[in-house]
Order: C-alpha cells, then structure tokens, then sequence
C-alpha cells in the first residue's frame, strides 16, 4: 500500500465498514539511527513503515462490544480484509464497560490546532545527523586520548497519525522524536584496586538534532570518569541523595503512568482515599511543586489530541478526536487531577483530564543547577540514573530497582569519588513528600523510560534519606 496516501486508506477503510460504528488509525513511521561502539561508528540506517488499525465498535441490547485488529505493510487489495477481521472481532467479544459515543466533529479536537489533515505524511533521514557526526568523530579523538571507549545509540524518528472515525472526525499529527545515548567505560583500575574500570551515562530528548551540543556530553562523560578515579565502598542505608533531572524523570513517569482515576476511585493505588473516593486535593510534595502536562508547551509539543487504538482504563479508543489542554496533576504541592476518560470521568465525578505525552514537574523560585545542589552538600550521593524499575507495591507505589552507570560520593561541597552500586526501594510519592530541594526544571532523558516517553523537563531534588536497601553486585 505504499503508493496509497494514508489519508486515502483512512477513507476506504471506512467505506468497507459495516459496524455500527469504527475507527480508522494510519501511522507511517519514518526511522534513521547511528550506532557507534569502542570510538567508532559502526553501523547507520533508515526505516519507513506504515500501520494500519480498524477499531469495530458493535451496539448490541447488553452493551457495546469492541474489536481492534492491526497490521503492518498492508496491500490495498488487503485493506477489506483487515476492516472484517475488525468486525468479527467485534461481533466475538464481550461488551466493554467503558463505553461512550464516539466524539462528534464538534465536540473533537478543532483542524486548526492540529496538523493540516491534506499535506503528505512527514519523513526523516539520516541527514537528521548531520550535526551530530562531526562532533561524534571529536568526542571519539578525545575519548581515545584519555583512555576512555564511547558507546551509543542515536535515533530519530517521525510518525504522522491519521484518524478518522465514522462519526466525521478528520485529525492528523506529525510527531518527531529524538534520543541520543553515549556510554563511556574506562580501562583503568580505580584507586581502591576494586573493579575493572568504570561507567557513565548520558543521554538527551531531541526533536531535530539541532539542539545536541556532542561535546558537552562527552565532557560531562569524561568528568564522571574523573570522578571515579576513587572508588569508595558504602553499605546499605538511607542517604542524602541528589537526583539529577534524568533521575527524577524516571521517578515522575511512574507516578504519572500509576495516577489513573478509575484505579484510585476503585481503590487500588496511591493516590485511592482511605473509605473511598481519590485523593485528589490532598497535599503530595512537602514543596511547592507543580506537574503538569501540555501539548503545546515549546520543545515538548505532542499530539493535542486523544489518539487510541482499543478500550483502556487510562486512554481509550472511544475518546478518539478529543481535545487536550494543559493539566495540572499537581498543583503547588497538592494532587490537583488524576488522567480520566470520559467514562472514568462520569464514574469519579471529577473533570475529564485525558492523558498527554510530555511531562514536567517545575518550582517557581527553583534555580538551583545539579552542580550549585552539590556545593551545598556536606556529605551525601550524586545518583546519577535508575534502571530496572518495577512496582513492588500499588498502594504506595514503591518502586525497586538498580543504581547504574555512577552513584557518587559527595564530601564538603564537591564529588570525591565513586560509590558501589545500590538496590533502593522507594516511591516517587515518598520523594515528593520528603524532598527538601528543588532546582532549576530542564529537558530531561530518563535511562528507564528513554525509549518509550521522552518529552520531559525535570529539576534536580534532594533527597534526605534516600532508601539504598541493599548493596548490589552489578557494575
């Protein structure tokens, strides 16, 4: 079906359909990567893709039953084909209990505020990179000349969504997305003779490239492999602990994906109240601390409106169209909105507040760098990134899992070496509610949720008793 235009596709699938009602999503995907291992580049590609999804709602007397089926590289000649295994799927399944109508052209997401619906389907290439290779060659001379080995991964992707529904919804977003992840690991032996060497991390969101300064990660990288020329054994236990905005990102990410309002009003999360009902307007961050999500927020911007493939509990299919708005979901410290669709919304009594992709949690008089946070310490650790992160516990959401790639010491005002790696439990919902520091908010990457949701802007907090449960042996 490459030579069908998407636009063209979304129409003739719903030309074919027969239920009741349906829903036609389009994304053609465009891909290019760079690859570099030991101080060279390795491999460079490029990737265009279509999928193609069928949403069959069937009206039935006990309720609405739904069938989704998608597929990738499909012919015109099996277009029909995909549209009836859709309805059949339908006519198969129970009736969904989050059931609405679907939006009319009126009550969705004006044309105006999206991407014109005519224009052809955006596309990348790996010109994307041409800033970026240069400095990689630069940052390899200089890796080499101090001992040091770069590993990476850059990619940028653009996907241009398409939708049209059988209610006359016609919306399109062209969404580009960047990542750049650099490893440094040294050969030498630290100075406590402990271990083989040491690793850093960096990594960066992007939309075009243009903004990726490969110099500056590559002295950062070479700093923190300064850094671990000392190496210092801690056992495990509650520590003072800078998190990086990278760091908090992860954190925050998971209170988002965990702030659903059918899940707290069904008492199941944090964020459920004790006899009933949600937290919301209960106080969550001992500073005032507000996060928030938004479309249109410069650097950050994502589709400004509800975009689904099936039924959810946090987004569903039968909001497709809808418009999104900034939403704050903590407000100066206090639990402002939980993520709703409309059927959740009329459940919970509370506000329709839909899901968005970005994320950013911010402190009017914050200013603090990571760097002025550490000259403010007089001894506690520079945790650096997280990794393997799984729920241990719903109800508080506490989180477990794996410092990684440098948890540093600091002493007196700057870093003094490099630290052993922990296993800590703790919940994002605990750190807010501990925090006593928060810095100036920033792009930010997190190591956890870099592949999956990378629009963030974070500040650094400090921490007064992060939870280090045990000593780890990963390196």
């Amino acid at each position: 079906m490459s030579g069908t235009a998407p636009q063209a596709v979304v129409e003739r699938a719903l030309e074919l359909a027969r239920a009741d009602e349906c829903v036609v999503l389009v994304e053609e995907t465009s891909s290019a990567n760079l690859r570099w291992a030991g101080n060279s580049l390795t491999t460079n590609g490029a990737t265009r893709g279509r999928t193609v999804t069928v949403v069959a709602l069937t009206r039935t007397s006990r309720g609405v039953a739904v069938g989704t089926r998608s597929r990738t590289g499909v012919r015109d000649d099996e277009l029909e084909d995909l549209v009836r295994a859709a309805e059949a799927a339908s006519e198969e399944a129970l009736p969904t209990d989050d059931a609405s109508p679907l939006p009319a052209p009126e009550a969705a997401c004006s044309p105006a505020a999206a991407t014109p619906w005519d224009a052809p389907a955006a596309a990348t290439d790996i010109s994307a990179f041409s800033g970026v290779a240069p400095g990689l060659g630069r940052a390899f001379e200089r890796a080499g000349a101090g001992g040091r080995r770069l590993y990476g991964f850059a990619e940028h992707t653009v996907t241009s969504t398409f939708l049209g529904t059988s209610t006359g919804v016609r919306l399109r977003h062209d969404q580009p997305t960047g990542t750049i992840d650099v490893n440094a690991k040294s050969a030498g032996e630290p100075e406590s003779g402990a271990g083989t060497g040491h690793s850093a991390w960096v990594g960066q969101a992007t939309r075009d490239f243009s903004d990726v300064d490969v110099d500056a990660l590559e002295h950062e990288l070479g700093r923190r492999i300064g850094w671990a020329q000392r190496r210092v054994d801690l056992e495990a236990g509650r520590y003072e602990t800078i998190l990086p905005p990278s760091a908090v990102a992860d954190m925050m990410v998971f209170l988002y994906l965990n702030a659903n309002g059918r899940d707290a009003a069904e008492g199941r999360t944090v964020f459920s109240a004790p006899g009933g009902g949600t937290r919301v307007g209960d106080r969550l961050a001992s500073l005032p601390l507000t996060l928030f999500s938004d479309p249109h927020l410069p650097g950050l911007e994502c589709a400004p409106f509800v975009s689904a493939t099936a039924p959810g509990r946090r987004v569903t299919a039968f909001d497709n169209g809808l418009p999104l708005r900034r939403t704050e979901w903590i407000s100066s410290g206090e639990l402002a909105a939980l993520t709703q669709t409309r059927r959740t919304a009329e459940t919970t009594g509370l506000p329709l507040t839909a899901f968005i992709d970005n994320l950013v949690l911010w402190q009017a008089d914050g200013t603090a760098t990571v760097d002025e946070m550490v000259a403010q310490t007089e001894r506690g650790l520079l945790l650096t990134c997280v990794w393997y992160v799984r729920v241990v516990d719903p109800q508080s959401l506490l989180l477990t899992g794996l410092t990684r790639d440098g948890v540093y010491l600091v002493e007196d005002g700057r870093v003094t070496g490099a630290v052993n790696n922990f296993r800590f439990n703790e919940s994002p919902v605990g750190l807010l509610e501990r925090a006593q520091q928060a810095g100036a908010t920033v792009p930010a990457l997190g190591r956890e949720f870099g592949d999956g949701f990378t629009r963030t802007a974070m500040p650094p907090l400090r921490i007064p008793d992060f939870n280090m449960s045990t000593v780890s042996q990963a390196s």
